[in-house]
């Protein structure tokens, strides 16, 4: 597979329309159809339902979309990377939990930015396991993640810790308290990350007994998560610092005894960067003061 014969199946997945994507990348409508006929022939799988209007994705059309859009991705950061002048330039792609202590991550971003104005940061909120399979593809070139296990990664651990609590509606009697207990959970309708090991932790805490837990909802990022809470589905179990809930229905109630949990940048242990990863880990530990593994 070319590199230009995918960039003229995402046009065209882009445009859901051949004669578009034709004009989009400057050549002729029968040389993309001819391309794409031959890309399906190499593949051995039909790629688009083609409609009188426009064309749909089949499922194995949709799963090589996702693919060919991380191919190209990593591509573009590569050759960004490689041409930099001695001012560096390039690319970093860093995937993000939601964590207060991010906010270290945009300073020493914004420093490095000032020393290095041609350098481009795209950051990604997301969750641990599609950080550690993006780290592991090159993707990313690093990853924020909650504690864990890091067996296989370098890391720099963040400063300050996030507490954990729940996030619940206004009109709930935890709302009134200014601490929840582990007990409270039982009586709760609770929404709770879908990030492995959640379940783990919550056994950990109520001594094995999570199974007893009333779950409602699962969810990636808070933001859709305190959604939920706000139509009253039901309390959402996470650390401080990420929804304001100022002048909102919502409120935050921590855990007693108190629950903390602390961030770390993560890296694939052994991984070459770029001159623009490079510079930046220099920056960040200056900024913390910790050193570099």
């Amino acid at each position: 597979m070319e590199l230009r014969v995918l960039r003229y199946f995402q046009a065209v997945v882009q445009e859901r329309n051949i004669s578009r994507a034709a004009v989009q990348l400057h050549v002729s409508q029968p040389t993309i159809s001819r391309q794409l006929h031959d890309l399906e022939e190499e593949l051995g799988i039909v790629l688009f339902e083609r409609g009188s209007r426009n064309i749909q994705l089949t499922d194995s059309g949709e799963y090589f979309s996702n693919q060919v859009n991380q191919i190209l991705a990593l591509t573009d950061k590569t050759l960004a990377n490689i041409h930099e002048d001695q001012d560096i330039s390039g690319n970093i792609v860093i995937g993000s939990a939601e964590a207060r202590s991010f906010l270290n991550i945009a300073q020493s971003f914004n420093g490095l930015q000032k020393k290095y104005p041609h350098i481009q940061v795209d950051v990604i909120s997301t969750n641990a396991d599609q950080i550690r399979t993006s780290i592991k593809s090159g993707y990313y070139d690093f990853g924020i993640i909650m504690d864990g296990d890091k067996t296989g990664y370098d890391f720099i651990n963040l400063p300050g810790e996030s507490r954990w609590g729940l996030l619940v509606s206004g009109h709930s009697p935890l709302a009134a308290k200014d601490h929840v207990e582990l007990s409270d959970l039982a009586t709760e309708k609770l929404i709770i990350s879908s990030q492995h090991g959640m379940t783990d932790l919550l056994n950990e805490w109520l001594g094995g007994s999570a199974t007893k837990l009333t779950v409602v909802a699962t969810y990636t990022l808070l933001y859709n998560a305190s959604l939920m809470v706000s139509a009253g589905m039901g309390s959402a179990l996470c650390i401080d610092g990420i929804i304001n809930t100022n002048q909102s229905d919502l409120t935050f109630v921590p855990f007693k005894p108190r629950l903390t949990a602390g961030t770390s940048l993560v890296w694939h242990h052994g991984q070459r960067h770029s001159a623009a990863a490079e510079a930046f880990l220099k920056q960040l530990s200056a900024d913390i003061g910790q050193p570099l593994p």
